[in-house]
C-alpha cells in the first residue's frame, strides 16, 4: 500500500519543502510552512478528445446577466457570463458580504434559485443583516456549512441559478487531511467548486479573504483558476467603496465601479467624477486630475501641502500616491525649475481615499507642490502627464477621454503634454514640453482672494 509522504507548504506563496522552516526561503514569510500530505493518485478516465483549427470551433453568443448594478455590470463587460467564476478579495468589513448579498437579492428576483454558502457567519446573522439592507427574496437559499461534500450535495439538489460561497478558505474537504484555509484545501475545493458550476453554466462567486499587505491571502492559486478578480476597496470610515477589476476573461480589466455605503447597504455612484469632486475649495495645493481606471476616465482632486519642516529630516507624507515617486518629482522640481522643498515638510493627499498609480498623474502632483510653496490658488484646472528626469513632460494614454470628462464638468483650461493636439469645444488645450513652462502658465494665471467653495 502506497504511503502518503509529508512536506511543508508555504501558505502565503505556496513553496514546497520537505522539512520545516521557520522562513520561507521564497518569499521571506515568517512561520507559513504548514505540514501537509500527499495524496494518492488515482486514475483519471479520458473521454474521447476533439481537436481542431481555433477557427473552426463555434462560438455560442449567450446574453449575460445582470447583477442588478448597473455600474458593476458594465464593469463586468455587460453583466455575468454563464459559468463564470468571479472572485473578490478585500479587507474584513469593506462590505463584501453585503454586496453579495444585494447582487444574490437582485440577480434571484429575476433569473431564480440561488445559493449563499457561507462558513463564517450562521444562518440568523446572515437573515439579519438582509433585514437591514432589504434583501428578502424567497429565492435567496441560505446554508451555513464548511464541508465541501456538503454543499455540492446541497447545490446537486436545488439546482440553483447562481452559487456565493462566502469565504473559500473556510471550506474543507474530506478528501484531504490538512485544514481548512492551507493550499492544498483551497485549491481542491474552488476546483471542484467551479468544475461543478461551469458543466452546468451557472456563476460563482467567491469571496477570498486577504493578508496584511491587503493582497488575496495565499499563493496564487484562486487568481488562476478563476475567469474574473474583483479587488473591493475604500476606507473603512468612509463611506464610499470602489471595485476594481484586475482580471476578467469575458472584458477588459482596469474597469471600476463605485459605491456609497448607506444603512441600506450598498448605492452605486452614476458619476464618479462628482462624486470625488464634491465640496472641493479653491486653495494652494488643489489641482484636478483625470485619471483613467480601465475604460472610463474619473476626476480627482489631488491635494498638496507644504511647511517648514519641524524636524532636521523633512517628512515626505503621501495619501493615495506612491512615496517613492514623489521623491522623485520634488528632485525634479529642484534641478529644473528651481523650486525648492528640501527644508519642507510635503504632504500629498487624493481626496476621497482613492488612489494615483498611473504616471500620469506626475503633472498634477508637481503643480500641486509649486502651487503650496508659492501659495496661489489655481483656477480650475485639468492636468496630466509624466514627468521625466529631466524635467520634460511625456505623453499618456486616453488624452481625449481625459479631456472630454472634464469638459463635461465645465473646466476650461487643460494642461497637457505637447504633441496631445486635440481640439475640445470650450476648453483651451495649453501642450508643454517641459515643467518650466506649466510653472510659467499657473504663476501668471493664478487667482487671489480667500478659500471658498469650487
Amino acid at each position: 500500500m502506497r504511503k502518503n509522504k509529508t512536506f511543508f507548504v508555504c501558505q502565503e506563496c505556496g513553496y514546497t519543502s520537505v522539512r520545516w522552516m521557520g522562513k520561507c526561503p521564497a518569499c521571506g514569510s515568517w512561520n507559513s510552512m504548514v505540514e501537509e500530505k500527499d495524496q494518492p493518485v488515482t486514475e483519471v478516465r479520458t473521454s474521447q478528445v476533439d481537436v481542431r483549427p481555433i477557427s473552426m470551433w463555434e462560438v455560442e453568443s449567450k446574453d449575460r446577466f445582470t447583477t442588478g448594478f448597473k455600474n458593476l455590470d458594465e464593469a463586468l463587460g455587460g453583466g455575468l457570463v454563464a459559468g463564470q467564476v468571479i472572485l473578490i478579495a478585500g479587507e474584513p468589513g469593506i462590505g463584501k458580504s453585503t454586496l453579495l448579498l444585494q447582487v444574490s437579492d437582485r440577480f434571484s428576483r429575476l433569473y431564480g434559485k440561488v445559493l449563499y454558502v457561507s462558513g463564517e457567519e450562521s444562518g440568523p446573522q446572515i437573515s439579519l443583516r438582509g433585514q437591514r439592507i432589504g434583501v428578502k427574496s424567497d429565492q435567496l437559499l441560505v446554508l451555513s456549512e464548511t464541508h465541501l461534500e456538503t454543499v455540492l450535495k446541497v447545490m446537486e439538489e436545488l439546482s440553483p441559478k447562481m452559487v456565493v460561497v462566502d469565504s473559500v478558505q473556510t471550506l474543507h474537504s474530506q478528501e484531504l487531511e490538512s485544514s481548512a484555509g492551507s493550499v492544498s484545501q483551497v485549491r481542491e475545493c474552488s476546483f471542484r467548486l467551479a468544475e461543478w458550476c461551469k458543466a452546468r453554466e451557472i456563476p460563482l462567486f467567491l469571496v477570498g479573504q486577504v493578508n496584511k499587505e491587503g493582497m488575496i491571502a495565499g499563493p496564487k492559486v484562486l487568481e488562476h483558476l478563476v475567469d474574473t478578480v474583483l479587488y473591493f476597496e475604500g476606507e473603512r470610515y468612509s463611506f464610499h467603496r470602489v471595485i476594481k477589476v484586475v482580471k476578467n476573461r469575458f472584458g477588459s480589466a482596469g474597469e471600476l465601479a463605485v459605491f456609497k455605503m448607506s444603512s441600506i447597504g450598498l448605492e452605486e455612484v452614476p458619476d464618479p467624477s462628482a462624486f470625488f469632486l464634491e465640496g472641493k475649495v479653491r486653495a494652494p495645493g488643489s489641482v484636478i486630475f483625470p485619471s483613467t481606471e480601465g475604460s472610463k476616465p474619473v476626476l480627482l482632486e489631488v491635494q498638496a501641502l507644504t511647511i517648514d519642516a519641524l524636524y532636521t529630516t523633512p517628512q515626505r507624507r503621501t495619501q493615495g500616491f506612491d512615496p517613492n515617486r514623489l521623491s522623485l518629482i520634488l528632485a525634479i522640481l529642484e534641478k529644473e525649475a528651481k523650486v525648492f522643498t528640501r527644508d519642507k515638510d510635503v504632504f500629498i493627499n487624493v481626496v476621497g481615499g482613492m488612489q494615483v498609480k498611473e504616471p500620469a498623474g506626475d503633472l498634477a502632483v508637481a503643480l500641486a507642490v509649486v502651487s503650496s510653496v508659492k501659495g496661489k490658488v489655481l483656477p480650475d484646472l485639468l492636468v496630466f502627464g509624466e514627468l521625466g528626469l529631466a524635467g520634460e513632460v511625456r505623453g499618456v494614454h486616453l488624452p481625449e477621454l481625459r479631456l472630454k470628462e472634464g469638459a463635461k464638468f465645465g473646466i476650461n483650461t487643460a494642461i497637457v503634454p505637447k504633441g496631445c493636439y486635440l481640439e475640445i469645444d470650450g476648453m483651451q488645450i495649453l501642450p508643454v514640453s517641459h515643467i518650466r513652462e506649466a510653472i510659467e502658465y499657473i504663476l501668471e494665471n493664478h487667482h487671489e482672494g480667500a478659500v471658498g467653495g469650487g
